[in-house]
């Protein structure tokens, strides 16, 4: 396995754990940082048994047991709350960018879950892409998480000077910064979409999502521990990290094949 390749996979179930343990917080009455959007409580109960299946498949992908199943699993249960949650959201309130943020979160993530549950087989050995249902899905995938990416830069351009106000006060040019970002978006899409340059793109996506992690979403939450919201941004930016590595090696996989 590629130094790129555990990177993304520990990202990615490491954000996963962590959701699972917001759901248990949650569940538990305790004080502490439930989960924000879009990862958003529901009944004692359901939070409980998403807690559970949350920490279970990061479980998985850690030890590598039963990992392409639990991926796949994870990414089709992410494709039904977006379907059944997040879409009605988006329908009835579609200028706000609220249920847009939330449901191609999710969407982009479902994306990661579906490559990843595509590269390797239990055994370590590669997938053959024809005819291979995950094949398909991961394809799907990679679409779906570029047109979460697309969105995402429309957000920046359209609330650029509001992103401005989140990006640290001692980087200059914050303005620029938004607006650059967004540009990165649409570029990284268009790589992964076309497969053109799409692996390197898809390295460089993953380390500006590391680098918000550091220089972003860490101090945000240092500031504010038992706030949710800063919690699950910062999850949602390691787990987009690792997803951008894993794509990276979908893409490696793919030619190697």
């Amino acid at each position: 396995m590629s130094a790129l390749l555990k990177a993304g996979r520990f990202f990615f179930a490491i954000s996963m754990l962590f959701y699972g343990v917001q759901y248990f917080i949650y569940a538990s009455g305790l004080k502490g940082p439930i989960p924000g959007p879009p990862w958003l409580p529901g009944s004692q109960l359901g939070a409980v048994l998403t807690g559970g299946a949350l920490i279970a498949v990061a479980v998985c992908i850690t030890t590598e047991k039963l990992a392409r199943l639990s991926a796949t699993l994870l990414g089709c249960a992410l494709f039904l709350y977006v379907l059944f949650l997040q879409l009605p959201r988006l329908i009835a309130q579609p200028h706000s960018p609220d249920p847009w943020t939330s449901g191609f979160e999710l969407f982009a993530l479902m994306g990661g879950a579906f490559a990843l549950a595509r590269i390797e087989t239990p055994d370590g050995l590669r997938l053959e892409p024809a005819n291979n249902i995950l094949s398909h899905l991961a394809t799907i995938g990679r679409v779906v998480f570029a047109i979460a990416l697309v969105v995402f830069a429309v957000q920046h351009f359209q609330y650029a000077k509001f992103v401005a106000t989140i990006v640290p006060a001692w980087i200059p040019a914050r303005l620029f910064w938004a607006y650059f970002v967004g540009v990165a978006f649409i570029a990284a899409a268009l790589a992964i979409v076309t497969t053109k340059m799409a692996r390197t793109a898809s390295v460089l996506l993953g380390i500006m999502f590391s680098i918000w992690v550091v220089i972003l979403h860490v101090p945000r939450v240092a500031a504010n521990p038992r706030d949710g919201n800063e919690v699950t941004s910062l999850l949602v930016a390691l787990a987009m990290s690792g997803v951008s590595f894993i794509l990276a090696e979908s893409f490696a996989s793919d030619l190697a094949a």
